[in-house]
Order: structure tokens, then C-alpha cells, then sequence
């Protein structure tokens, strides 16, 4: 083993790690949001499948749900909570409330968040992580038993949800009251069903942007609400606490066997279960229906292990003197992850809808994901600049 690699006494070097997978996390981010940003889910199917690259993504949309989807949020949440652990002991070693900078930190995320979500791009997670985050402190003393058990019980905790969706047929849900409040919202602005594909094109003002900002907003909790995304992103901030409880990050070489066991099993799990959750997902039926319940479990067995799959792999890569080299790369552009995640929504929103180019709704996942993956290459290269000179 190099001793220069897996030194743990210095600074950059601690840090290289969770800078890296936030880099990658921000690829991830990028090719999901763009399903939304470009408008192609709002598309009637005989549109996307009359487009020219249909067949190529027909395939492509599968291999985002299998893979893209769902699993870098979770690397964000992971790294959230490793974040949390980090201020909190720092602060905690020199005297200071950690607590009181952590609620303070967060604060200004919510803020950043919300303006982010009513002002530029509906589909922000930065609020969401802001006010499910004022739980993590409830956990900064529980033990690592606690914290580990109470993670895979939030985990579970969606399939039992959604059984009661299904008993109860569809009466027990607590996005309810939030669908009703974001329909009649939808009706105040005019969007419909019938319109809702073609409405940011057609409807090419700011003010029109913050209507519809105000309406995604809502429906942004209903589904979040829906899909049981609190207790998820929970117990990924709670695992994060655990690995920066013991500065997994900082003790990369001491935790080789375990990152291989993650690598090994995450995929093993992972891997088919996402391609179940890809049928699935695009069979039709959803819940109240029985049938829906596999959505649930598909999507449990997926998201979680191939996300912790891809941070060990991003360990072990970072482990090996050759590899690392070849992935530091991506460091730049984790060390500036909130300026990249925001400009990611506006470059989409200047691409995509009707105030800008107005290209949302005629082009497929061939296309819109070559986009992504320009925007965060054009990133990366940005990132490396702004550090090489500030």
C-alpha cells in the first residue's frame, strides 16, 4: 500500500474523498433532473415513441431508473450526514456549539433552498435536505447500534406505508391534503393535463416561470410525501453520521475489507433489483393497486444498495494509487457542489423551457442526457479553473 495514499494526518487529503464522490454525485443529479427539466416526462408516449431516437431511448429511460435514479439523492444524503458529524466534532474538539453553527448552516440552506425552488427550478432539493436535517441532531448521541437500526427501520418503513395505502385504498396517505391544495393551484394557472407537456413553451415569461415554480413546489412534497422520502433520506443522513462519527473518510485503508463487501453486495443486490424496478415502474400499475407494493419493494432493494455500491467503488478506486489519479478529476467540481447544483438548474431551465432556448419536449434521452453530461463536463472544467486562480 502507498504510504503517501493512505495517509490519514492530512487535510486535503481527508477531504479528497467526499469531494470526489460529490462530484459524481453531481453526474448523477444532473441526468436525473434532466428527465424533468427537458419535459420529456410530461410527453404522451405515441409522441416520444414517433421521435427519431425512440428506440435508443427506450433504453436509455430504463437505464436510468435501474441506475440514475434515486441512487446519487441518496449519495447526497449520505454525504449530508457525514457533513453533520464533521461540524459537529469539529466544533465540539475547539470548545465550541457545534449545534449552533449546524441549525445556523442549515437556516441559510433552507433559505438558499426555497429561493431556489419558488425563483429559478421547482424541483430543488436543498430545502428538503434543510428541514429534514433539523432531525439529525435528535441522533448525535445515540450509539452506533441505535443509529445503524434505526436507519435500516426507516428504510423498511415505505413498504409498510404503502400496505396501508393499499388496505386502506388510497384513503390513508398523507399527501393528500397537499394534492388538493397544489390541484386547485394548477387550475388557477391553467394547467391541465392536456397542456401540461407543452405549458413552460408555450408560456415564456418569469412570471409565468414563478407560477409554475410556486405550483412545482407543492407537488414536489405531495410526491415526496407520497413516496415516503422523509424516512429515506433519514436513514441515509444517519448512516452518514455513522461513517463520520469514525472518520471512515479520513481512515480510507482501514476500511478496505468492508468497502469490498459493500462493492460485492450492493451490486449483487442492486443490480437485479433495478432491473425489476425498471419493469416495474413502467407497468402501469401503481398504488392504491396490490400490484403497486412491488414498485415499493423494488425501488427499497435498489436505490440504497447500489448508491452505497458506488461509494465503496469510489473508495477502493481512490485506494488504488493508478485509479486515483484518474478520478481526482472530479474533485474540483465536489469542492463548489452548491454553485454547480444551482447553475445544473439554470443552464436547464435556459436550455429547456419557453424564456430560454424553448428545445423541452421535442428531443428524447438520447439527446437531453448528452446535454447533461456536456453540463457537467463543462463543470468540471470551470471548477478546476475557478480553483487554479481563487
Amino acid at each position: 500500500m502507498n504510504e503517501t495514499t493512505a495517509s490519514p494526518q492530512l487535510p486535503n487529503e481527508r477531504a479528497d474523498i467526499l469531494d470526489i464522490t460529490r462530484g459524481f454525485a453531481l453526474l448523477g443529479i444532473c441526468l436525473a433532473n434532466y428527465f424533468y427539466s427537458s419535459l420529456y416526462i410530461f410527453q404522451k408516449k405515441e409522441y416520444t415513441d414517433a421521435l427519431a431516437t425512440a428506440g435508443i431511448d427506450w433504453w436509455l429511460s430504463r437505464v436510468n431508473i435501474a441506475l440514475v435514479d434515486g441512487k446519487f439523492y441518496s449519495l447526497f444524503s449520505l454525504l449530508f450526514g457525514i457533513g453533520f458529524s464533521i461540524i459537529f466534532l469539529r466544533n465540539k474538539e475547539a470548545g465550541k456549539n457545534g449545534l449552533k453553527i449546524f441549525y445556523r448552516r442549515l437556516f441559510i440552506l433552507l433559505i438558499i433552498g426555497l429561493c431556489h425552488s419558488l425563483l429559478l427550478w421547482d424541483g430543488d432539493i436543498l430545502f428538503f435536505y434543510a428541514v429534514v436535517g433539523m432531525l439529525l441532531p435528535l441522533f448525535r448521541n445515540s450509539s452506533d447500534q441505535t443509529l445503524l437500526i434505526t436507519a435500516v427501520v426507516l428504510l423498511v418503513s415505505p413498504i409498510l406505508f404503502d400496505l396501508l395505502k393499499v388496505v386502506s385504498d388510497g384513503k390513508w396517505n398523507i399527501s393528500n391534503p397537499v394534492l388538493t391544495t397544489v390541484l386547485a393551484h394548477d387550475k388557477m394557472i391553467g394547467v391541465t393535463e392536456s397542456n401540461i407537456n407543452n405549458w413552460l413553451i408555450i408560456h415564456d415569461r418569469y412570471s409565468d416561470l414563478l407560477n409554475w415554480c410556486r405550483s412545482g413546489t407543492l407537488w414536489g412534497w405531495q410526491i415526496r410525501l407520497d413516496s415516503n422520502r422523509i424516512p429515506k433520506v433519514l436513514a441515509m443522513f444517519l448512516v452518514g453520521l455513522y461513517a463520520g462519527r469514525h472518520r471512515i473518510f479520513a481512515q480510507l485503508p482501514d476500511y478496505k475489507r468492508l468497502f469490498k463487501k459493500m462493492q460485492l453486495w450492493g451490486f449483487v443486490i442492486g443490480l437485479p433489483a433495478g432491473i425489476a424496478h425498471a419493469w416495474f415502474e413502467l407497468d402501469g400499475k401503481r398504488l392504491p393497486a396490490a400490484a403497486g407494493l412491488w414498485d415499493t419493494a423494488s425501488y427499497a432493494l435498489n436505490v440504497v444498495p447500489l448508491a452505497m455500491a458506488y461509494a465503496a467503488t469510489l473508495a477502493l478506486w481512490y485506494l488504488n494509487p493508478d485509479m486515483k489519479r484518474k478520478i481526482l478529476f472530479m474533485r474540483p467540481v465536489g469542492r463548489m457542489a452548491l454553485t454547480n447544483y444551482i447553475m445544473q438548474s439554470f443552464l436547464g431551465v435556459a436550455i429547456f423551457w419557453g424564456i430560454g432556448a424553448g428545445i423541452g419536449g421535442k428531443i428524447g434521452p438520447t439527446v437531453f442526457l448528452s446535454i447533461a453530461l456536456a453540463v457537467w463536463l463543462l463543470q468540471v472544467l470551470y471548477s478546476a479553473w475557478w480553483f487554479k486562480h481563487f
